[in-house]
C-alpha cells in the first residue's frame, strides 16, 4: 500500500496560515510569507513551469517535493474559498497546476470532475477524508498519496491516524493568529528522520509513529 505523506510551510508559531482567510487573500494576513523563499527558488518555479530562480538548498528542498506522488488530498479552502461554488472557478494555478494527478478535494457542495492540462483532474469528494484517501491510494497505485494541505485537512489526516510522514518547512517568522497546525489531533509522535537547514528555512521531515 502507498504511504500517505505531507509537506507543509509553518510559522514558528505553529500557524499554516493567517488570519482573516478569503478568496482574495487565501494565505490570510501575513500567511504569504511562509512560501516567499520557496517562490525565489528554481526547484520551486520549476515545478510550476517558470523559468529562472535562486539554486541552493531551498532549491533542492522544492525539486524534490511532488517526487513519487501518484494522488493528492486537499481541502476545499485550498482549492477556493468556502461555501456553494462558483463554477467559473478552476484553482488558484492556472490551466496546468503543478501536480499533473489526481487531486481528491474535501467538499461538502458536490461538482463535476475537473479536467486541467498536464494530468491534473481535481476530483470533489463530499463524503469525508476516509473516501477521499481510499480513492487517492487507488489512484496512486504504488506511488505515495500527498496532503497537500491546508492546515484542517492535514490535522484531520493525524487525528485519523491516516499520515505515514510529515515534512514541515518551518519559516522563522510569527503569525500570532490564523489556521494552526496540530490542531485537536490529540497524542502523536513524531519521530525526526532528517534535518536540512537554510538561513530562511528548517526543513525537518518526520514518521509520524502510530
Amino acid at each position: 500500500m502507498s504511504r500517505v505523506t505531507c509537506q507543509i510551510s509553518i510559522s514558528v508559531d505553529g500557524y499554516a496560515a493567517g488570519p482573516d482567510q478569503t478568496t482574495e487573500n487565501p494565505l490570510g494576513e501575513g500567511g504569504e510569507r511562509l512560501h516567499e523563499r520557496a517562490i525565489q527558488t528554481e526547484g520551486w518555479r520549476r515545478s510550476h513551469g517558470i523559468e529562472g530562480g535562486e539554486r541552493n538548498v531551498d532549491s533542492e528542498v522544492a525539486a524534490r517535493m511532488l517526487e513519487g506522488v501518484g494522488a493528492f488530498v486537499m481541502g476545499r479552502k485550498m482549492f477556493a474559498g468556502e461555501g456553494p461554488w462558483d463554477e467559473s472557478w478552476r484553482g488558484w494555478w492556472g490551466e496546468d497546476p503543478p501536480f499533473h494527478a489526481p487531486v481528491y478535494v474535501l467538499t461538502h457542495h458536490p461538482r463535476e470532475p475537473l479536467e486541467m492540462e498536464g494530468g491534473t483532474t481535481f476530483h470533489f469528494v463530499n463524503d469525508g477524508l476516509e473516501s477521499a484517501l481510499e480513492q487517492a491510494r487507488a489512484a496512486a497505485g504504488e506511488q505515495d498519496v500527498a496532503i497537500a494541505g491546508g492546515a484542517s485537512t492535514v490535522n484531520q489526516a493525524l487525528a485519523a491516524g491516516a499520515l505515514d510522514e510529515l515534512y514541515l518547512h518551518v519559516v522563522p517568522i510569527t503569525l500570532g493568529a490564523g489556521e494552526r497546525l496540530f490542531e485537536g489531533v490529540g497524542d502523536v509522535e513524531l519521530e525526526p528522520v532528517k534535518v536540512v537547514s537554510s538561513p530562511a528555512v528548517t526543513h525537518v521531515r518526520y514518521r509520524v509513529r502510530r
